[in-house]
């Protein structure tokens, strides 16, 4: 069964780096997966929270560090080392490989790991901003299989746990605000 998975990993990998193939992707991709590229729009967002988003906007920026901190370490240092999977840009033949060749482990993907704890965990906070959040992640997600770095499934188990350690944090802060706070559970719903 698992090397039947593989093969469709791998088919899939295929169809997406190699199949979709064309001068825009090519320079498209690579932007979208440098987290540099990122920074201004996270500090943009950051800052903006703080200055108009009142205390829920303080409360957000305050839970998303230690959300990212979470989820990267669980992917990066955790799992990454349990299953050390090779990546495809060194495993299989024929990858078109947009970035330098990457060594470290493959599963699961840090990079979708991160982008759906935050897109996850934002939804909840800014609901009216979903759908921009998930097409972000699926496409920073999808960037990485293009360049070469993620067979999909390191993608898919990133969004999973992702999204996973976003939840946990969100009901981690609800459950510490009923337990010690002052506030109902109807006060703090419109926080999360």
């Amino acid at each position: 069964m698992l090397e039947f998975l593989q093969q469709i990993d791998i088919q899939i990998f295929y169809a997406i780096n190699r199949g979709l193939l064309n001068a825009f992707f090519d320079w498209l991709m690579p932007v979208i997966t440098k987290k540099e590229n990122g920074f201004p729009l996270w500090i943009a967002a950051i800052v903006l929270m703080l200055w108009k988003g009142g205390k829920k906007g303080r409360i957000a920026v305050l839970l998303v560090i230690p959300l990212i901190t979470l989820s990267d370490q669980l992917s990066a240092s955790v799992f990454k080392p349990l299953f050390e999977r090779v990546r495809p840009c060194v495993a299989l033949e024929n990858v078109h490989l947009l970035v330098g060749m990457k060594t470290s482990w493959s599963f699961p993907s840090a990079h979708a790991t991160n982008i759906f704890a935050a897109a996850t965990y934002f939804s909840a906070v800014y609901p009216r901003g979903k759908l921009f959040y998930f097409i972000l992640a699926v496409l920073v997600s999808l960037s990485r299989i293009y360049i070469g770095v993620h067979y999909p499934f390191d993608v898919l188990a990133g969004a999973l746990l992702g999204s996973a350690v976003a939840w946990g944090v969100i009901y981690a802060y609800r459950g510490s605000v009923l337990l010690y706070g002052k506030w109902s559970e109807k006060e703090i719903k419109p926080l999360f």
